[in-house]
């Protein structure tokens, strides 16, 4: 029964609808049963026309005309979301004719696109890459989708995070220079957009973490050199953010964070890179990277290291453009706020009034990049020195209310909870302090 409903689904038999129905019934088949197998054959018959017949190992292929892939294009429109049609998406999407210009159908490859992007699909890696770079429409808005399905959810797990990232595939297609640069274009203006919001900094600095990995992953035969991804006049800072701290002994941390820092003052206090394009691209560098500013600012605390380097690097991504003399009043702020840290860091017993004149600082700061460091610097004290576990709740409450930092802070909570999961460095008590403070601050967010 089986080959013969096989049989008449492949013949031209079935032009007759009414003699196919009567035979149909006969054999004890439904018209649902028939038209199932029709549209496998159908899919097979296509996919080896484009694919090419192989008869003992030969390609007998003759040359299929644009038109004809155009067609064929054009016919899967309303069966995009059909399972049995996949093996034929995939070969669309990775058939080259060699003509000039694309011969597949602008309404296919969108409405391919719309159903991976929805779930409506599965396809290989392969034909999704193949897709973004034949339209990269299609691509731009694969991007946009995932930033707007990520700052849509409470940032409180990058684990979850990551997973949506990657299971988008777009770090993995970043592979390939053409999407990375689109992708970077398309990040940059988010940021600019957002006017640099914490989420957003976070989800590329999760994404890029995510590209590395795929790029590591990656056959040594085809992994391109890194002056096709990034700047090529920044190339000796490019390689030093792109270490990641767990190459290297904690120990080296302070030595490789003073050696960003002094490539980083180098390159912004240049003439020639003096312009608002080039220092947000210097910047962009830095932020994308940003787990070493984390590590930065931990290190002013918790290590015994100069502090003027680390301080400065902070300085230089809070206030990038230093407008009247801005970052030199910032590095003076920070400088008064780390020093009255340092004196309460080994204090196993504190209070709130002990760290008031820190909260009258950041009330009293105009500057919103300068909230935003002194934020930053309060909350690593919170979490890791002796005494700052005890106050920490009623203090994060005191400099998210006092300032518009709730989300700098959230976005720094979890990606401290997230580096340390990974590398599992700290105590169970700061694990702990930093759970219970996420959950409170991402009610609030």
């Amino acid at each position: 029964q089986s080959l013969l409903c096989h049989l008449l689904s492949s013949s031209k038999w079935e032009s007759n609808e009414a003699e196919t129905s009567t035979f149909l019934s006969t054999l004890g088949y439904t018209s649902a049963d028939y038209y199932c197998h029709l549209v496998k054959n159908m899919v097979c018959s296509l996919v080896m026309e484009l694919r090419g017949n192989r008869f003992n190992g030969l390609n007998i292929q003759g040359r299929v005309s644009a038109s004809r892939v155009n067609a064929v294009s054009l016919l899967c429109l309303p069966l995009v979301t059909l399972p049995d049609l996949t093996p034929l998406l995939e070969t669309l999407l990775l058939y080259h004719g060699g003509a000039s210009k694309e011969i597949l159908s602008l309404e296919f490859l969108e409405a391919v696109n719309e159903a991976f992007l929805k779930k409506k699909i599965s396809l290989p890696e392969s034909a999704v890459f193949s897709l973004w770079l034949r339209h990269l429409p299609s691509l731009e808005k694969a991007t946009l989708y995932l930033l707007d399905q990520l700052v849509s959810i409470p940032l409180s797990s990058l684990e979850e995070v990551a997973c949506i990232i990657k299971d988008s595939l777009l770090p993995q297609a970043a592979n390939h220079p053409a999407i990375f640069r689109i992708v970077n274009e398309i990040f940059k203006n988010a940021l600019l957009e957002t006017d640099r919001t914490p989420e957003v900094v976070t989800i590329i600095q999760v994404f890029t973490q995510l590209f590395l990995n795929a790029r590591q992953n990656e056959n040594k035969q085809h992994k391109l050199p890194l002056k096709a991804y990034f700047p090529c006049h920044y190339q000796p800072l490019v390689t030093a953010l792109l270490r990641r701290p767990f190459e290297l002994p904690t120990t080296h941390w302070s030595q490789h964070l003073k050696h960003i820092s002094d490539m980083l003052k180098t390159l912004v206090e240049d003439t020639d890179t003096s312009s608002f394009a080039d220092l947000f691209e210097i910047w962009f560098l830095v932020a994308r990277f940003g787990e070493w500013l984390d590590i930065a600012t931990e290190q002013l605390l918790k290590a015994a290291v100069e502090p003027d380097g680390l301080l400065w690097l902070l300085a230089f991504y809070y206030c990038p453009q230093n407008e009247n003399q801005q970052r030199a009043q910032t590095m003076v702020e920070a400088q008064a706020l780390y020093n009255h840290l340092m004196m309460l860091f080994s204090c196993t017993v504190l209070s709130v009034k002990d760290l008031e004149a820190a909260v009258h600082n950041i009330m009293g700061i105009e500057q919103c990049c300068n909230q935003h460091l002194a934020a930053h610097l309060l909350t690593n004290f919170l979490l890791f020195s002796s005494g700052g576990h005890t106050i920490a709740e009623e203090f994060i409450y005191h400099i998210t209310e006092t300032a518009d930092t709730s989300n700098e802070v959230c976005s720094l909570l979890v990606r401290t909870a997230y580096r340390i999961n990974h590398n599992g460095e700290e105590n169970q008590r700061t694990v702990k302090l930093l759970n219970k403070l996420l959950q409170t601050l991402t009610l609030k967010v």
